[in-house]
């Protein structure tokens, strides 16, 4: 028998379907993963808080392969599993659906300042004409990432008429490649992030990227808070160099009470909260590790499995 240790919260969903020849052990909070850990050959620690999933990881020596609901694999020791020869397995397009309509969402909000209508709802003024005009359709966005969540964007926004480029890894059929996009900054009204989180994608927009998009562009980070240079798109909104940033990730989070993000009115933060796992989501994931047992039991490459060396 192989030993997976499993949180309960997905017990409903895939008890009753996990093959025979898998035993499972259920935790419930961080504390039972850190007690069961040591036994799992197969498993499956994500948490929120990272502190009690690494240290499951560090007493998991029998382990063989680890699952994740996350797209993101940052947090996790990578070269670690490399040299102890571990498959990892993340949540690649399981809430790419979910992200894409935060990310509209956001976007139509400042498109029609949206914030604005709710102020003055609550104020209990009645609007005479509306706070802003900006239209999706006929713009232009720029999309940095194009795996299942950059995907996902750039179809929403081309229901609205949006004009999508993505940057490839070659410049062609509608996309920019990777030493193409900085000189067409200018030309975007949306800069949308969708990056990994790696070392290479690390202060992707900085100062001079920010210097480069015209004065209506609005920075829409999906990706990962270090992908973009904070203190400088703080300067860059403080002084409306550009028209506005959607940040769902921010450093550190949760952003301090006393932080200058939160005190300036073109920042719409979004707290990490488009990727948080709804009932579909879920759904998903444990459909994906039911397959992938499958899979792992014959020796195959398992679906959406991390390639440890790059990252993702």
């Amino acid at each position: 028998m192989t030993i997976a240790v499993l949180p309960e919260s997905l017990r409903p969903l895939v008890e009753q379907r996990l093959p025979e020849w898998l035993e499972p052990r259920w935790w419930r909070d961080p504390e039972m993963l850190v007690e069961l850990a040591p036994q799992a050959e197969i498993g499956w620690f994500d948490l929120h808080e990272k502190a009690a999933a690494l240290r499951g990881v560090e007493l998991a020596r029998g382990l063989r392969w680890l699952n994740s609901s996350y797209a993101g694999v940052d947090w996790m020791p990578l070269a670690d599993f490399a040299r102890r020869g571990v498959a990892v397995t993340c949540g690649s397009g399981l809430t790419s659906g979910q992200v894409a309509e935060f990310a509209v969402m956001t976007m139509l909000a400042i498109a029609k300042d949206y914030r604005a209508v709710v102020q003055a709802q609550a104020r209990h003024e009645w609007l005479a004409v509306p706070p802003a005009v900006r239209d999706l359709a006929g713009s232009r966005a720029l999309i940095l990432g194009h795996g299942a969540i950059g995907q996902a964007i750039g179809r929403a926004l081309q229901g609205f008429g949006v004009e999508v480029v993505p940057v490839r890894s070659r410049a062609g059929e509608g996309a920019l490649g990777p030493d193409d996009w900085r000189g067409a900054l200018g030309s975007f009204d949306w800069i949308v992030l969708a990056l990994p989180g790696t070392p290479g994608t690390r202060g992707t927009i900085g100062a001079a990227e920010l210097a480069a998009m015209h004065p209506q562009a609005v920075l829409v980070n999906f990706a990962r808070a270090d992908v973009v240079d904070q203190p400088a798109l703080v300067e860059a909104l403080s002084t409306g160099r550009i028209h506005a940033a959607v940040l769902d990730l921010t450093d550190p989070e949760p952003l301090p009470a006393d932080h200058p993000l939160w005190q300036l009115e073109n920042a719409h933060i979004t707290m990490h909260l488009s990727g948080i796992p709804t009932p579909a989501s879920q759904a998903r994931a444990a459909e994906r590790f039911l397959r992938n047992c499958a899979r792992f039991r014959a020796g195959e490459l398992l679906e959406a499995q991390v390639e440890l060396g790059r990252g993702y």
